[in-house]
């Protein structure tokens, strides 16, 4: 490694896989390490950094292929082509990059890998280079999915209720829908569990979360697979504010005006709104989007509700005329910002990982409507874990009816179990601030990482 070292300052690469809720985190994690001495450089696709052309005041930007520079994912038809695709596209230009580095005289010192795609772990060590592996789901999620991966878990799920240390007692709805519903999208479960495939060749794993988030998670598992916890990784302006200009998330695969919202939130008392979104990813259908749109009327509350553009034609016809004085439908927003503010009593939302820590980070209480993947097994902690949520129930079809999402709305907002989420909500933004402020528990994990690295290193 002595021969490698140009600089005295580590530099690290991070990969994260190419979609919103993973960029993000990873571009997070890497102003921390910045703010704390090092190097680092996202690595992004050709596709994405063409078509956003995204920037960093403090991270440097480069770029690899996922094997569809014209459209990427869109441009592949489906997930196991472009996932196949991007392994090799990914592993070949990534060995090029690394080897570019070298020659430009500021070699890679460690690769932080998105843990979706373990053969990032496999070009770096055949370059000699430490790796990390990026957990960017719940700790607890992770833990389900390594049992499964082992065998530990056999699937699909027969004997409830489900029974892993940490956690509690887990019912079929309680976890990834991938095994909730087993054999649905099979490409991206056989991924989730490839996680695991060679994990053992990390040098370090780090994890999306807070430790007294998932105390008894983090402690079980552990055992099992040292990490250290780092999160949660929003921007340092709504927690510690130690990380210089660093307000907002600054990569966007989607249009943002947040002056609509805000301005429009601005005239709102405290705690009078609910705010509605789903995601990046999510596609409710005609059917749901309607039950939802008429419960959402009929609780009476003001509203924001990000419909993105794809999804506008499912409205209910003259549902925004109907509710124009008293909701704000908008194509995208700027979530942290919308939740941030003190307009916001409720977000009712799908329960992604980077929506459900940016609520507890923000204290505000939720309505949970999970839809795939980690989202149930969020939810469930959301509501009986962390305490600071309802989770909705289905019917027979699978449908969240208008009674259902009305109810839940009004228990947040005014009922007895919502004042004890709220109650709860302030906790655990204070918890989530204590983490990351010097001294915390992920502030000393990302000291103990930059430490290690250096010391290894240098």
């Amino acid at each position: 490694m002595e021969k490698r070292r140009r600089s005295s300052t580590v530099h690290v690469l991070a990969i994260p896989y190419p979609s919103q809720g993973h960029l993000n985190p990873m571009l997070q994690f890497c102003k921390r390490l910045v703010s704390k001495g090092l190097k680092a450089t996202l690595v992004i696709t050709t596709f994405i950094n063409n078509t956003m052309h995204p920037k960093s005041d403090s991270v440097q930007l480069d770029t690899i292929s996922d094997g569809y520079d014209e459209g990427g994912f869109g441009q592949a038809g489906d997930v196991q082509a472009y996932l196949t695709r991007l392994q090799a596209a990914g592993s070949e230009t990534l060995a090029e990059l690394i080897k570019r580095h070298e020659s430009a005289g500021h070699p890679i010192d460690c690769v932080i890998y998105d843990a979706f795609l373990p053969w990032a772990l496999e070009v770096a060590k055949k370059h000699g280079i430490a790796g990390a592996a990026f957990f960017t789901q719940q700790c607890a999620v992770n833990y389900i999915y390594y049992y499964a991966h082992h065998g530990l878990l056999t699937l699909p799920v027969q004997s409830l209720p489900v029974s892993i240390p940490g956690m509690p007692l887990l019912e079929l709805e309680d976890m990834p829908s991938f095994m909730y519903v087993h054999g649905s999208y099979p490409a991206y479960f056989e991924m989730l569990l490839s996680q695991f495939s060679n994990v053992e060749k990390a040098d370090y794993i780090v994890v999306n979360t807070f430790y007294k988030l998932e105390e008894k998670v983090v402690d079980a598992m552990s055992k099992v697979s040292p990490m250290l916890t780092i999160g949660p990784t929003i921007p340092s302006f709504y927690l510690d504010n130690r990380v210089q200009n660093d307000k907002d998330y600054g990569l966007n695969l989607f249009h943002l005006d947040p002056s609509v919202c805000l301005e429009w939130l601005g005239k709102k008392p405290k705690r009078s709104v609910v705010y509605v979104s789903f995601g990046s990813l999510s596609n409710l259908g005609k059917e749901q989007t309607e039950e939802l749109a008429w419960g959402i009327k009929e609780c009476d509350f003001d509203f924001v509700w990000v419909v993105r553009d794809s999804e506008a034609g499912t409205l209910p016809e003259n549902f925004m005329e109907e509710t124009s004085n008293k909701g704000l439908v908008v194509g995208w927003s700027s979530q942290l910002e919308v939740i941030a503010s003190e307009a916001i009593g409720c977000f009712f939302s799908h329960c992604g990982w980077n929506s459900t820590i940016e609520a507890l980070s923000l204290g505000v209480p939720m309505v949970a409507m999970p839809q795939w993947t980690d989202q149930t097994t969020n939810a469930k902690f959301v509501q009986d874990v962390w305490k600071v949520g309802i989770r909705v129930k289905m019917d027979e079809k699978g449908i969240v009816r208008r009674k259902e999402v009305e109810t839940c709305i009004r228990e947040v907002m005014e009922g007895e179990r919502g004042k004890e989420m709220k109650e709860n909500g302030i906790k655990w933004k204070a918890w989530a601030k204590e983490a990351v402020c010097e001294g915390g528990t992920s502030d000393k994990d990302i000291d103990e990482f930059v430490s290690k690295l250096t010391k290894t290193l240098c």
